[in-house]
């Protein structure tokens, strides 16, 4: 163990953790020939292989594999202990990383995060915006941001950025022109509509609700995407009916471009909370961006 500096452990956790040298350089600010040779040093006095590298890919071997089941915790806990040294400091330092849903990317996080790194000047924030399900703690994040409370074991909630948002449903003037304007949510199954999917998963079907009925559909779908810019485009363009957040297609509402419809039958629904893992010893970054979350909703006006 004399023989092993505790840095090459830390590349070989970073490259399996990417399965990619150029993107685990690029995060942690280093070569990716750096890596390489950290790599050589680490098998070399292990005696075993860990990774299997060609132009293409980069996949663990069964030695690598084991070696990162156990080491993965340790480094986390190496790396909390470090930032633990924080409270000695006058100021908080570190890096933040966090997994977020697109419309949290869009919407919610950039006022927070810029009034938090004012707050912090000594923390840095990572941000990466995707729509996957993911193991936000296995990837390597702090915490990670969801629509829903439903928690794993050992994971704390905090609420983050509006407690209540809606769905609203709209079209182009031209559009509802051309094909006339549903009066309720089963009419919309004779028009053509603009859905949003998921990454590695079908468009969610439509939801309704009004007065205590509630109406689920599958629309017909002239367009499909992950990308909401993609989607409000085609939307203006007049080539359907969009349903989506609406914070998303709030200005061109109001420029008039889109009509709102079926305002009566939006969905309605709680805000987003933060999520991290329940440990004695939360890293610094992470402990000061809970403590500000805090903060910022005792000052908000409560419904």
């Amino acid at each position: 163990m004399d023989e092993l500096p505790l840095a090459d452990l830390d590349a070989f956790a970073a490259v399996a953790r990417e399965r990619n040298f150029r993107e685990a350089a690029r995060k942690r600010r280093v070569s990716a020939s750096s890596l390489s040779e950290a790599l050589r040093r680490l098998e070399e006095r292990l005696g075993v292989r860990l990774l299997n590298r060609t132009t293409r890919s980069v996949t663990l071997t069964e030695a690598g594999e084991r070696l990162i089941e156990r080491l993965g915790p340790a480094m986390g806990e190496i790396a909390t202990a470090l930032d633990d040294i924080n409270s000695f400091r006058d100021t908080v330092g570190g890096t933040l990383r966090l997994n977020v849903p697109t419309v949290a990317a869009v919407v919610i996080m950039p006022g927070i995060v810029n009034r938090f790194l004012k707050a912090y000047p000594g923390i840095s924030v990572e941000i990466i915006a995707e729509d996957s399900f993911i193991d936000v703690l296995a990837a390597g994040f702090d915490a990670g941001i969801r629509y829903d409370e439903r928690l794993e074991r050992d994971m704390i909630a905090v609420p983050i950025g509006p407690r209540r948002q809606r769905y609203v449903a709209a079209a182009s003037p031209a559009y509802l022109a051309a094909y006339g304007t549903p009066l309720h949510p089963r009419d919309i199954l004779d028009h053509r509509c603009i859905r949003h999917r998921f990454l590695r998963s079908p468009a969610f079907p439509w939801e309704f609700e009004k007065a205590g009925e509630a109406v689920v559909i599958s629309p017909p779908t002239v367009l499909a995407s992950n990308s909401i810019d993609m989607e409000r485009s085609a939307a203006v363009a007049g080539l359907g009916i969009i349903f989506t957040f609406e914070e998303f297609i709030a200005p061109q509402i109001a420029s008039g471009e889109l009509v709102a419809i079926l305002e009566d039958w939006s969905s309605v629904f709680p805000g987003p909370f933060l999520y991290y893992a329940s440990r004695r010893h939360m890293p610094g970054p992470l402990r000061a961006f809970v403590d500000f979350l805090k903060s910022e909703q005792r000052r908000m006006p409560q419904d």
